[in-house]
């Protein structure tokens, strides 16, 4: 059978809203209209990938054995994946660097009822259309909203896998219900906050810092948190991971730890955030990194398990 666009959505997780072209390609978006238009404002750079496909999902349970879509590639960032992964297992990769710009794709699933994940690209925009399934499908159950805030890291950027980025490897082990508004580049800037008509989150993640830890002041940052606590309110849990570990500037680590410790200070304040630091997370070595900088797929895998240990710890 073929879902229609509207049906589709019941099944696509990480959107906010949706549009149609006029070819019928369904598109989905983590912004409201209002933070695309600031976006598209302040920086291209900023723009283009806040309207990526930031490694959403679409998600069901089903006893099918085929399922397939056509798909169109309107912008790329970098070049990582389609993933198709079977109870948490990848099975799946279909990499952007060897597909057309339009195209089809058909996956053949084992059989028995199992729970089916399609990536979408983190770091290009992604359309698809005619998503047709030869069995009925059910719409997973979640765990929570999440608000996920961040930058490059966070939208996905390093690992060149749409299924391996940190919060991908995350959220198989949470089952969240996630936003992902990470954006590469992004820093703490309150202007991007914005009340989203219907959207509420039960938890709030905020991993932001390393694109500005060179900073004299941190009044961004105090701002930045203020004007969370205006549109969520100050008893929603907050979780802040501090700055992860980056190898592109040893000489200005120390002023990356003083960034840190002041982060931490300023999130003290407040009842209602935990925090987790982010240089537990991922090993101090290049190996683990795309550019000193990106955790690559191996350093993407530790942070996302480390990061669900500490969550557990702190009973986030």
């Amino acid at each position: 059978m073929k879902l229609t666009n509207e049906e589709l959505r019941k099944f696509y997780f990480g959107a906010y809203s949706f549009s149609e072209t006029d070819e019928g390609y369904l598109q989905a978006f983590q912004y409201s209209e209002a933070q695309m238009a600031y976006f598209k404002e302040a920086s291209d750079f900023w723009y283009d990938r806040c309207m990526a496909s930031t490694a959403k999902t679409i998600e069901f349970m089903t006893t099918a054995t085929e399922i397939s879509f056509e798909y169109k590639i309107t912008w790329i960032g970098s070049l990582d994946s389609f993933e198709l992964a079977i109870d948490g297992m990848i099975s799946q990769i279909n990499y952007v660097k060897d597909l057309d710009k339009e195209g089809k794709l058909t996956y053949t699933l084992p059989e028995g009822k199992k729970h089916v994940t399609l990536y979408l690209p983190a770091d290009a925009t992604v359309l698809v259309k005619n998503f047709e399934i030869n069995s009925a499908v059910e719409r997973p159950q979640k765990n929570g909203k999440v608000l996920w805030l961040g930058d490059s890291i966070t939208q996905g950027f390093g690992p060149l896998r749409s299924a391996h980025t940190y919060v991908s490897v995350a959220n198989r082990l949470l089952d969240y219900d996630i936003l992902n508004q990470g954006i590469g580049g992004y820093v703490y800037d309150k202007k991007s906050l914005m009340k989203m008509d219907g959207y509420m989150p039960e938890k709030i993640i905020v991993s932001l810092g390393t694109n500005q830890y060179g900073t004299e002041s941190m009044v961004d940052i105090e701002e930045y948190y203020e004007r969370l606590f205006e549109i969520y309110g100050k008893d929603i849990p907050v979780l802040c991971i501090t700055p992860i570990w980056r190898g592109d500037s040893p000489e200005g680590l120390p002023t990356l730890e003083r960034f840190c410790h002041n982060l931490k200070e300023i999130c003290h304040r407040y009842s209602n955030i935990q925090i987790v630091d982010g240089f537990n997370l991922v090993p101090h070595l290049s190996e683990y990194f795309l550019d000193n900088l990106h955790p690559n797929g191996l350093g993407a895998e530790i942070y996302g398990r480390n990061l669900v240990l500490a969550i557990n710890r702190l009973g986030f």
